[in-house]
């Protein structure tokens, strides 16, 4: 049976610098992936990656069967029919008949092997083996049970990245309720858009965290959000502060510690068999252009396709030691917990990634010898601003795989890893989104790295870059779709019983068509580039250009911490403008200007140049790290910003309003 064939490295060329592939797999990485073993269970001869990919959306039923058979999913009932399509592309069924749970899938594994190893701040470290986790998710879904908590009911978490948060999630899925969560750094008005719309009976959260060397006390905000929910059965508090007589606090409500609440002799779970396409998360968008969507997601859908992208793009078996940095209220917390269907130990970690060192997330490669890292292209470059050298600091024999997501990973930030990290390491960029919990564009191990590129196109996930006329486009930038129904679709907005929302939000632009909305490119080696989001694309002299194109230049300037550009409305036409933030020491002068120029237009097109570049204090993000250039935007075209609670920094906004210089 033939692997997936590697590219020649020595006569192939990067489409953006000319450059040999950064880095290839071993012919005995290849040998020994699950991909080898994927197409081995298959049967079938594929001529490389990108053959085997052309199959799995050409046959979709026997694909996604065959994902289902090498990830061993667990169902009382089999499916009668794998796919059906529909009469709209959210229409389509999936693996009918079938009967599952997805904590069952995720609590496979019962021994003694680390299923959870947290970490705080604080330097405090928890384990939890395989059995204590199934101990304890059998507790807690008995008390669900006994507060009459059932099958669609929803519990929410306000928590931060700990053990209290998967143990929830799991015994809510156990019994086919329905889990939502956002981290408990969210204000409280912006945790009542959440939680407000979908009502939940049980609400677990903390009395405190801790980040960036602050012990952040929210008890009082947590009492506004519990005053919110008239729907609330039940309070149960994870205490977290040095305060012991936190429940105090809460003496108006039905309230119980985690502890208390789990304190039952139940030592089994029930689960719930429940049809493929039953609800299992409510993940919610930014709300950065209004009140958050609640976006459905089906427990089927969701093991599958974390099954596929965990063993087959990312080679995450029983061995494997996983991490992400990320918050309860991203979707990658979600993506990380379903590694425990792989039988895998995850390393969860709840504080800022640069306290009290800026090297504390490298510290847990060694001491807990990670080998999958997942992280963010922002983590990466501020690395590297502060000239960390990893690999001089750190053993990092252990690390096979770096992820990265949020937002494009820069040239820069490829060359980096693989000077300061590691040479043998698969760096992955990959790109997807609350919007599917999984990802469009994916990695390979069994594939060669190509400085700026993202490897493939997900297996199973009929994507392509188009024109506005939704033909195919070969070369150059388009918009980015998926022409396919995938089982992860989401199965709708939470309260749009129509699907009126659902399909204003995916369809309207291409019928039957998913827009995704972001700004791509293909390459010639099957790859892709993402050139920012659509709706935050730059129109000069009716020529579209992505603000990613703009971040990887800006990116270069050593005195240039961050960036945010937006397009302003002026005389009739658009005009670049790019805010900078400098480091400490730096000041936005003329040379400091001409430089930031000369460097974007020689490595861009003059097009790309700003008209204006003005420094700010700090850049707005969204809580899951994303810069928000249309929030930036509205503040300097002085239209309203529809969610601030949606925003981790909104005071940064003050930074570009009335900008005088923006007016002439």
């Amino acid at each position: 049976m033939t692997a997936p064939s590697i590219p020649s490295v020595s006569p192939a060329v990067s489409s953006l610098d000319n450059g040999p592939a950064l880095w290839s797999p071993s012919p005995e990485r290849i040998a020994g992936s699950a991909l080898t073993r994927f197409q081995r269970q298959l049967q079938r001869q594929f001529t490389d990656y990108a053959d085997l990919q052309r199959w799995s959306i050409d046959n979709p039923a026997e694909f996604w069967q065959a994902v289902w058979s090498f990830g061993e999913v667990r169902a009382s009932h089999l499916a009668a029919t794998v796919y059906r399509s529909g009469a709209q592309f959210f229409d389509a069924t999936w693996f009918e008949g079938a009967r599952l749970n997805f904590a069952e899938n995720l609590l496979r594994r019962r021994d003694g092997h680390p299923a959870l190893i947290a970490y705080l701040e604080t330097g405090a470290r928890r384990e939890l083996s395989y059995a204590q986790l199934y101990r304890q998710v059998a507790a807690f879904a008995a008390s669900l049970r006994r507060l009459g908590v059932v099958a669609g009911d929803r519990v929410a978490g306000m928590l931060p990245n700990i053990p209290e948060a998967m143990i929830a999630m799991l015994a809510t899925a156990s019994i086919g309720a329905v889990w939502s969560s956002c981290s408990p750094d969210f204000g409280a008005s912006g945790v009542l858009d959440r939680f407000g719309q979908i009502e939940p009976k049980l609400l677990i959260a903390c009395d405190g965290y801790y980040y960036g060397g602050k012990t952040l006390d929210v008890r009082a905000k947590l009492l506004e959000v519990a005053a919110g929910l008239p729907t609330l059965l039940q309070l149960v508090i994870v205490p977290l502060l040095p305060d012991t007589n936190s429940l105090t606090s809460f003496a108006a409500w039905p309230v119980l510690s985690f502890a208390d609440f789990i304190a039952n002799d139940a030592t089994e779970i029930a689960f719930e068999q429940l049809p493929f396409a039953h609800p299992l998360y409510i993940l919610y968008s930014s709300g950065t252009t209004g009140k958050p969507k609640c976006i459905v997601h089906g427990a089927g859908g969701t093991l599958l396709q974390h099954l596929k992208e965990h063993r087959l793009h990312t080679d995450i078996d029983a061995d494997s030691v996983f991490f992400y940095f990320t918050t309860c209220g991203w979707m990658m917390w979600n993506w990380l917990a379903s590694g425990l269907a792989s039988g895998c130990t995850l390393v969860l970690f709840d504080g800022s990634p640069f306290h009290p060192t800026p090297t504390v997330l490298l510290d847990l490669i060694e001491r807990e010898k990670i080998s999958v890292f997942g992280t963010s292209a922002r983590y990466l470059a501020a690395l590297e601003k502060s000239a960390i050298s990893p690999r001089n600091t750190h053993c990092l024999d252990s690390l096979q795989t770096i992820l990265s997501t949020g937002s494009p990973l820069s040239p820069e930030s490829y060359r980096y890893v693989y000077r300061e990290f590691k040479q043998d390491v698969c760096l992955s960029s990959i790109s997807g989104g609350t919007d599917i919990v999984s990802c469009f564009i994916a990695g390979s191990s069994v594939l060669p790295v190509w400085e700026g590129e993202l490897q493939c196109a997900g297996l199973g996930m009929a994507v392509d870059v188009v024109d506005e006329s939704c033909a195919s486009i070969a070369h150059g930038k388009g918009e980015l779709i998926c022409r396919q129904p995938f089982p992860s679709c989401p199965l709708g907005f939470w309260n749009d019983a129509d699907r009126s929302r659902f399909n204003a939000a995916y369809f309207s632009r291409f019928p039957g068509v998913w827009a995704h909305g972001d700004f791509a490119e293909k390459t010639p080696h099957g790859g892709f580039i993402i050139h920012g989001r659509s709706d935050a694309t730059l129109n000069p002299g009716g020529v579209r250009i992505g603000t990613a194109e703009i971040y990887r230049q800006v990116e270069k300037i050593p005195e240039v911490l961050e960036a945010v550009c937006i397009g302003q409305r002026w005389q009739q036409d658009v005009r670049v403008v790019l805010f900078v933030s400098l480091r400490a020491e730096a000041i936005l002068d003329d040379v400091l200007r001409e430089s930031i120029r000369h460097v974007i237009r020689d490595n861009a097109t003059p097009r790309h140049v700003p008209a204006k570049i003005l420094a700010v204090a700090d850049i707005p993000r969204t809580r899951s790290g994303k810069i928000v250039e249309l929030a930036v935007a509205n503040i300097v075209h002085g239209e309203p910003v529809a969610n601030i609670e949606a925003l981790a920094n909104a005071e940064a906004l003050e930074y570009f309003r009335n900008r005088p210089e923006l007016e002439f």
